[in-house]
């Protein structure tokens, strides 16, 4: 009995060493190919096409509605694509073994110019139980040359100040002084221009002396004076910008400079609603009188210089792309002389409409009289609220919501809202604006009461209880970054990870909080991110290291990591950006 026991244990040993060994050894031998072995495209450019081909190892398929075809630079473009008839695979509309399909040329170059990008993207999956993440190859292609107008076009629309700065490192400097005066231009047509026209109108309508009326050439010229001044400005900082990596205008925004700034703008406030005049000693007017004669416009020239020169520090625009650009390019090229030029002339493009202020005030600018106190006033007013703009970059949103509040209320009291007389007629319109700024202002005096921060939402307490969706960085406590801790949030983060750099003295990035960060299609984008806001407003060497790590000019702007911790620079936007642009340009950067 206990040899059978024996012998059936060594049949039990053998039998199983045979039965598992065996299966062990086929799952060994079970091997699945990578997607490199499974699927190898091509794509060639052959003639007046683009021939493409997948090719398959057996038993590998992809799906029908899975397969894609697109241009992703230098912009995103689907293409439609003439795909063979598909097989039917357990329901689904497969391809097996090889795939070819034909793309013309046309077809592509008529929606972009230049170089391009082809992406073929697809998903497939094994007959032995795998299937593959989706794939996306990318194949770069010489296109036609872009033509002049299209260069100009593609430049205008770019918001990556790195994209702008590669285009000028390869055109000729006629085109780029040429582009750059079209950037000027199109950036004068945005906020950052408007508080320099009140200053400039204020400067022509105080030079008004006598009963004639200001000549077209005299106020041409003093506007002239203004924009040169601005320029220059702006091509001085923007050239030691890029030669030395310095923010200039960062430092300009020191809350001593800043409230010295309101304070001189306050006094000018008062001068010209006429409770006393500002002028040099009779003996300096003098002198200066007979220096500015000869240049054929009676005194204040020298004046009007230096308020163009700190206008553009000061009240200027925030860093825009193409500014970014500039000084990106004088950085890497140290062309110090084609970047000042090109600064020199957006500058002038930005003065456009400070030029058309001078002409108009000129020519359609009635004889001195009584209107000239109320103008003079209603620049006064101007004043006061350039005075508020700057403090607001240094002061809690609930004090400068309060001070708007007051100047509004103030305005409207001025303006007689509760004045009546009959027979007045159009006076009943002008009351009707006094009213509209009384209530503005009462809102904007109970909304700072309530602890609200926010010009556009007053309520905000009332109606939700709660603060805004978006809160500023200062809000969030988003001070002290250094580059060591974003790349830790930025690594710990599992999803694509938005980095908003920000400051307080920035009007752009308050435009980014307050209309487009809250906008519902952003927050939905948003969602697919991780979400960092950044405030650069101590301007430390901390911040300033972060601005050179990232080759970055300034405030806004927004870079972008992907969800394997890589930065994305092709991707990053600077200035101001449209909630429905941005939305998109979040979702491509998910895709």
């Amino acid at each position: 009995m206990q040899n059978i026991t024996k012998k059936l244990l060594l049949v039990s040993l053998l039998l199983s060493t045979f039965l598992f060994g065996g299966f062990s050894s086929a799952l060994k031998k079970q091997k699945f190919l990578s997607p490199e072995e499974a699927f190898r495209v091509t794509a060639v450019k052959k003639g007046d096409s683009i021939e493409t081909e997948i090719k398959m190892a057996d038993k590998i398929h992809i799906y029908e509605d899975a397969l894609h075809y697109r241009i992703t630079a230098p912009k995103k473009v689907e293409l439609k694509v003439n795909k063979p008839e598909a097989k039917e695979l357990d329901g689904d509309k497969v391809y097996e073994k090889d795939l070819r399909i034909t793309i013309p040329v046309s077809r592509i170059e008529s929606k972009v110019k230049g170089d391009y990008t082809l992406e073929i993207e697809f998903q497939g999956c094994s007959d032995a139980g795998i299937c593959y993440q989706p794939i996306k190859k990318q194949f770069h292609f010489k296109g036609a040359k872009a033509g002049f107008f299209d260069k100009i076009s593609n430049a205008l629309k770019e918001g990556n100040a790195a994209k702008i700065a590669d285009l000028l490192s390869n055109e000729s400097g006629l085109f780029i002084v040429f582009l750059f005066f079209l950037f000027g231009v199109f950036l004068s047509l945005t906020p950052c221009i408007f508080p320099m026209i009140p200053i400039l109108s204020s400067i022509i309508v105080s030079q008004q002396k006598g009963e004639e009326k200001p000549s077209v050439a005299k106020a041409f010229f003093t506007s002239l004076v203004y924009v040169l001044a601005m320029a220059l400005t702006y091509t001085v900082v923007g050239v030691v910008a890029g030669l030395v990596g310095a923010d200039i205008q960062t430092a300009m925004q020191n809350p001593w400079v800043l409230s010295a700034f309101a304070a001189m703008f306050v006094a000018l406030a008062f001068s010209l609603f006429g409770y006393y005049e500002i002028g040099l000693p009779a003996s300096w007017q003098s002198k200066l009188s007979r220096v500015s004669d000869e240049a054929g416009a009676r005194g204040g020239l020298i004046g009007t210089a230096v308020m163009g020169l700190l206008s553009a520090l000061i009240v200027g625009p925030c860093v825009a792309p193409p500014l970014a650009g500039a000084v990106l390019f004088i950085s890497h090229t140290g062309d110090a002389a084609l970047g000042g030029i090109a600064l020199f002339v957006m500058s002038l493009g930005m003065g456009l409409p400070l030029l058309l202020v001078g002409i108009g005030a000129g020519k359609f600018m009635p004889k001195p009289g009584g209107w000239m106190t109320a103008v003079s006033q209603a620049f006064g007013v101007m004043m006061l609220a350039l005075a508020i703009f700057m403090l607001s970059r240094v002061l809690p949103e609930s004090v400068t919501m309060m001070l708007w509040a007051l100047l509004f209320i103030g305005t409207a009291l001025y303006m007689g809202v509760f004045e009546s007389k009959a027979g007045e007629g159009v006076m009943k319109l002008f009351r009707l604006l006094a009213m509209l700024f009384l209530l503005y202002g009462v809102a904007l005096f109970m909304g700072a009461l309530s602890g609200a921060d926010s010009m556009f939402r007053p309520f905000e307490r009332f109606t939700s209880g709660t603060k805004s969706a978006v809160e500023s960085p200062k809000d969030k406590g988003h001070l002290g970054y250094s580059v060591e801790r974003l790349m830790r949030e930025v690594e710990a983060s599992d999803k694509p990870v938005v980095v908003d750099f920000g400051k307080e003295s920035c009007t752009a990035c308050k435009e980014l909080e307050e209309i487009t960060f809250p906008d519902p299609k952003v927050k939905e984008q948003l969602k697919k991110f991780t979400f960092i806001q950044i405030d650069l407003s101590k301007n430390t060497d901390a911040d300033k290291a972060l601005l050179k790590k990232y080759e970055l000019f300034g405030t806004p702007n927004i870079i972008f990591f992907d969800k394997n911790n890589r930065y994305l620079p092709e991707k990053s936007l600077t200035g101001f950006i449209k909630p429905e642009a941005f939305a998109k340009h979040l979702k491509s950067v998910a895709d």
